[in-house]
Order: structure tokens, then sequence, then C-alpha cells
């Protein structure tokens, strides 16, 4: 069966589950785009932006758990997607992203709209490849989505020259995927098992410590079970949020440099830190030095290059979160576990103080909005069943702090690099993969404009997401920066001069809701999300309000900012 490249494109993106694709046309691209429109069940989502239609596939692949998937054009629809692939494998996020190319004849003779896309990706991505013939093309879109989904997952990009699409060829089922050089370990070295067990049954002041890696491995429940199996307090990193319920009464808050003081608290204390699908980033650990200090740390992590990459640890265990911790309580079973669980009694009466002394906190008055509170009553509003997106800055940090998620895969947010900008595309990618779900987006009024443009394609495609936008009239997070460290100088961090939201909105079709008064901040809530279609609802914010607690740059985690 003779079939072109196109079509063969279009057959094994199909058969490899995929139903949506984000993407935005172009001349490099022009006979996918006419093969895909052949095919009414196959979805294509049409962004205004190639960075939205990454954004949005990133956040398709987290709210739906499979592979998300983009399709550009050559030249600067291919540059644009650089930020988008950036912050997917900087949170390991399983894409497969495909960009148009000129034809091969002319790769290297700076022909109209030609970039080394391969060249400028290589540090960004999993792997990514050059298609250079016809018959290798089924066999590669393959082992792309193989490689973005198994193991540590990540974006894979496949660059599509245009006479590959046009060449017609001999169509062959490519064979099962067998990379002798990628063999990823899911099954944990069984010896390192007992040492865990003998390392819980020791420890007096224990604590788990989540990642994003526990949310990608559908890890979720058994990280619970662990928890109040052994009574074993639970911190989980902005990636990890969700692994764990936020309303538990062994949920810890998130740690690190905007952290809960209980949970950076209980990581300088504990004597035991079991760290699952964690990469111990910066913002988290502060000075290494100090981290932990007076802990044995586990690490379990199905990429080995993350073992002792930034923490020396114990016990290291190379494995999937997954089956790892189903193997941890299988052995746990067969211990005394309630003698486990009283020997930290003392400790957690400890966590209940420093949880009860110095807790989150602001000071809702009368006159002036809180940020804090908007999220707060967001929580209440939605009953915490809403899937979360968020830009990136001091809107974020809030969301993490007084949004509680109950749920996996319910905060997404550009952990690693911490992309403005990503909010509104990854709620409309959200949506897309859970139209039944309440999608929200909280931003700030800097972040938000950097993709407001995606309202169109939210509009169009009918995905009726919610914008929070949080107002404050600053690029809040530098300028709480230059407040404490370069003595109120704030450069270029005023944004006095920002467009009417509301009208913004309108002029897009949406609806706007502004809102100005504390007393009236639950009602907009609740009209703005009963309100159907897209909506942007705009809180005008105190101007100069903080986040904390803050972790001076260079600190220990425990030397924390409080007020």
């Amino acid at each position: 069966m003779k079939l072109k490249g196109a079509e063969i494109l279009i057959r094994m993106i199909k058969s490899q589950g995929v139903d949506t694709i984000f993407g935005y046309p172009g001349g490099a691209v022009i006979d996918i785009y006419d093969e895909l429109n052949r095919h009414e069940d196959l979805n294509h989502i049409l962004v205004r932006h190639e960075q939205g239609a990454v954004h949005a596939a990133d956040a398709y692949a987290r709210a739906k758990g499979t592979v998300g998937v983009a399709l550009v054009t050559s030249g600067p629809g291919a540059t644009n997607t650089v930020t988008g692939i950036a912050s997917a494998h900087a949170d390991s996020i399983p894409l497969v992203v495909f960009s148009g190319q000129v034809p091969t004849g002319l790769i290297g003779n700076d022909a109209f709209q030609e970039v080394d896309i391969v060249g400028i990706t290589r540090p960004c991505t999993k792997h990514n490849y050059l298609v250079k013939k016809p018959e290798k093309l089924a066999c590669i879109i393959k082992e792309a989505f193989h490689l973005a989904r198994s193991g540590r997952p990540g974006p894979v990009l496949v660059d599509l020259p245009k006479d590959i699409m046009q060449a017609e060829i001999e169509f062959k089922e490519p064979s099962e995927i067998s990379l002798k050089s990628y063999k990823p370990t899911y099954k944990p070295n069984k010896k390192q098992m007992g040492k865990v067990i003998e390392l819980i049954k020791q420890a007096e002041k224990p604590i788990i410590f989540a990642g994003g890696g526990v949310i990608l491995s559908k890890a979720s429940e058994q990280v619970t079970r662990l928890s109040r199996m052994t009574n074993i307090p639970v911190t989980a990193t902005l990636m990890g949020r969700g692994a764990f319920p936020g309303t538990d009464p062994l949920w810890l808050g998130m740690p690190g440099m905007h952290g809960t003081y209980r949970a950076n608290m209980s990581i300088g204390h504990c004597d035991l830190m079991v760290a699952i699908g964690v990469r111990f980033d910066d913002r988290v650990t502060g000075r290494l030095d100090t981290f932990a200090q007076h802990a044995k740390i586990i690490q379990i992590d199905i990429d080995p290059t993350s073992i002792h990459k930034n923490v020396k640890v114990d016990c290291p265990i190379v494995g999937d979160c997954g089956y790892t911790l189903d193997v941890i309580l299988d052995m746990l079973e067969k211990e005394p576990v309630e003698e486990i669980k009283k020997d930290h009694t003392e400790w957690l009466s400890q966590i209940t103080e420093w949880k009860e002394t110095t807790p989150l906190k602001y000071e809702q008055g009368d006159d002036v909005i809180k940020p804090q509170f908007v999220i707060e009553k967001l929580h209440q509003v939605t009953e915490g069943q809403a899937i979360v997106t968020t830009e990136v800055g001091q809107n974020q940090m809030w969301a993490a702090q007084y949004y509680h998620f109950d749920h996996p895969n319910h905060f997404i947010t550009s952990g690693g690099l911490g992309v403005m900008g990503f909010g509104l595309p990854a709620a409309i990618g959200a949506k897309a993969a859970c139209p039944d779900k309440l999608v929200i987006d909280i931003a700030g009024d800097g972040s938000i404009q950097m993709n407001i443009q995606e309202l169109m394609t939210a509009i169009e495609s009918k995905l009726d997401v919610k914008v929070v936008i949080l107002n404050n009239q600053f690029l809040g997070m530098v300028r709480q920066w230059q407040e404490f460290f370069y003595e109120k100088n704030y450069s270029s961090t005023n944004m006095d001069q920002s467009p009417d939201f509301v009208k913004l909105a309108e002029a897009y079709g949406a609806k706007g809701y502004r809102c100005e008064d504390p007393s009236k901040v639950e009602a907009t809530l609740i009209e703005g999300l009963d309100e159907p279609g897209v909506v942007i609802m705009e809180f005008m914010v105190a101007k100069e309000e903080s986040v904390y607690p803050m972790v001076p740059a260079g600190g220990a985690i425990t030397e924390m900012l409080l007020v």
C-alpha cells in the first residue's frame, strides 16, 4: 500500500492513541494540514501562537495522563515552540512536537524559513529527530512516542522536511520498538528494599517528600497509603501538588523558598526523608549544606542521573515510583505498623505546634482586596474540585499556598522553567483533555498579557476556561525582591499602564468582571464561574502585598522571612 509521507504521519499519530493536536499551519506543513482535514476523528485546535500550542499540549498531557502533541511550521513556527519545549523538559512532561522543515535538498542553504531546530532544541528535548528518508518516517514517529512516555518522560521533537511529507512510498507497519541504548529501569533493586524498611522502622522523625515524579508515575494513591499506614507526614514540591491530599491532617504544605513554616522546619529537623520522584531543585533545598542535615535520605527515581545529582543520599533506588512503592507497601504489611505509628506521636505533636504557632497568614481588611483572600474564596466556592493552571510569579505561589489540592493532575504550572504566559494556553489544553471539569487559570496582570491572544483559541474551540487575574499593577515577584533586597528601587516593574481587561475580554467575545471591593469577592467568583463561556474575573488587589514565608536566595530553608 503506497502512501504519502503526510498520510503516514497522520496514520502513525492515530495509532498512538492521539485524538487532539494543537497547531498552527504554514507552508512547510501544508501537505500535513491537507491530509489532517480528512480525519474527523482527529481534533485539531488552532492556536494563535506556536508557544501556546506547546503549553496547551503540555497541560493536555498532564490533565489526561497521556502524550501531548503539537504541530507547527518551519522557521519562526519552530523557534516559537522552544520556550514550551524547554518548560516541558524541565518538568518531565511527555510531548511530541512535529515541526515543518524546508525540503531536504535545501537544508543548509539558508532557505526561506529554514532553521536548524534539531540543533536548537537538542539541549531541551529528551531526544529529537530530523527525518531524512521517507521509509524511516513511520518508525521514527513510533520511537518518538515511546521515548516521550517511557522512563522519565519528556518532550521529543520530530523535524519533517516538506519533500518527505510529499513523497509516496510503500507503507509498512513498523515493528515493536527496541532501542539497545535505552532501557529504563522500572523494577528497583530488591536488596535496597530491605534497607528502606529498616530505615522507616528506626526513624523517629520521618517525612515523605513527594515530587512531580509521583504524579507522572500515577503513584499518588501509594504515597497516601504509605503515609497513612505509617503516620509519616508528607510535603510535596510545586510539581508534586496533589500527590497527597492537601486537606489531610498529615499534609505539611509545600516546602522551599515560599514553603510553609512547618514543612521547612520538618525538613530541617527530620531524621529520615523518603524522597519520591523529586530532583531536589534549588528553590526547594535552599543552602545545600543545611538541607535535611540530620536525616538519612532515601531517594526513589526512575532517572539514575537524578540520584546524588544535587543532594547526597543514603539509600538510592532507581525505579518507577509506583512500582517501588507497591513493593515497599507489601513489605510493610508484614511489619508491626501500629508500633511504627506510635513512635511518631511526639514528632507529629511538634509539627502541630509549628502549624498552630506559625501558620500561613494575611490580614484582610475592609478596603483593599488581599490576593490570598481571593484564592481562599476560590477554593471555597469550587470546593477544591477545579483544575487550576497558573501563570508564574506571586499568583503562582499564592495559588500553591492557599488552594488545597486533594487530587493529582489538578494543579498545572510551569515549575522548573517558570514561564510567564503558561497559564492561559495550559488552561485551554486542560479543558480540551477534561471538558467536563471546571478549569481556572490564576494569573497576574503582567503574565496574562504574555499569551492573551489565546483567548480567541478558547472561544473559537468552545473551551470555556475561566481566568482569575490578581491585578496588583506590578510585576509582583520582581517588585518583591526589589523591595526586600534593592531598597525599593522599583526599576521597570510598575504596570500602572495596563489594558482594561473587562473591555479586552469583551473584544474577544468573552465575559469580563472587575472587583475592587473585598465584600464582593465571593459574589464575583460565583457569578463568573457560573457564567457560560470564557470569562475573565479581574480583582484589583493590594499593590505591595508580598509572598510569605520567603527564604532569601542562598539561605537555609529553616531561616524564613515570616512577615
